[in-house]
């Protein structure tokens, strides 16, 4: 999930120092098993879920209101429409859109088991609600083929351990497993759906899966806010740090060669 952006005080610069020391991070790891955040997190680290992306369990109520409301602007609210929020971590993201749609059936999915226990149990407290659901799942190849109209992946396909942009990410997450998971994203889609990006550590637009959208929307970056490093195909750092963070539309056909 995206960080605050770190201040040059000497606290930030002991805080780096820390994270280079011989055994940090299982220290840290140790140190992180006070709370229940830490420690689902540990046993997030130790099972190793295949498809593991984020590991950061971070989110929050109404956590991206602009790009929320033009989805909503852009598709309406019906009943027989469909949202998947993947990587809905404990729930608040479904729970926000379900405001902005409140007639539409929302799926929220996430790899941690843990979350989707506490996302059944706020449903149930709230005394439940039939256009919501939650399974566990760290893709999306069990849904079926042009099933949504919108499929929210925000702070997903990125890995924490990246805040300070090292040269390579391959020792954390892969070029190959985004475009392979974006694209079964894509395949969910109906046409004319809309695939939602933010704070991905890659670049949709560098997919395969890319040719079949158009992004319609730009996601603005917050200038305050720390950067999210961004990389290539190869896996390296990009010198330009530029996404593509954005709301894009699945098109009717796949696109044809450019008009000379």
């Amino acid at each position: 999930m995206p960080q605050s952006s770190p201040g040059d005080t000497g606290f930030d610069r002991l805080k780096a120092l820390l994270r280079k020391a011989p055994g940090a991070p299982l220290w840290s790891l140790l140190y992180n098993l006070r709370n229940k955040r830490g420690r689902d997190r540990a046993l997030l680290y130790f099972e190793r879920p295949r498809d593991l992306f984020q590991p950061e369990p971070t989110t929050a109520e109404n956590r991206y209101p602009t790009l929320f409301q033009f989805v909503r602007d852009h598709l309406g609210d019906w009943a027989d429409g469909r949202i998947l929020s993947f990587g809905c971590s404990t729930g608040e993201e479904v729970f926000s859109l379900r405001r902005y749609f409140p007639i539409a059936r929302i799926k929220g999915v996430d790899i941690n088991r843990r979350n989707i226990r506490e996302c059944r149990e706020r449903l149930a407290r709230i005394g439940g609600d039939p256009g919501l659901s939650f399974e566990i799942a760290g893709s999306a190849v069990a849904e079926p083929t042009a099933c949504y109209d919108a499929v929210f992946a925000m702070a997903v396909f990125r890995h924490g351990g990246l805040g300070e942009a090292p040269p390579r990410c391959d020792h954390l997450i892969k070029f190959g497993d985004f475009e392979r998971s974006v694209g079964e994203l894509a395949r969910s889609l109906k046409p004319r759906g809309l695939l939602v990006l933010r704070h991905a550590n890659f670049r949709f637009g560098d997919t395969a899966t890319a040719s079949a959208f158009r992004r319609i929307c730009v996601a603005r970056s917050n200038p305050k806010g720390a950067q999210t490093p961004v990389y290539g195909a190869d896996n390296r750092l990009l010198s330009d740090g530029q996404t593509d963070d954005g709301v894009f539309e699945k098109r009717i056909a796949p696109a044809g060669p450019e008009e000379p």
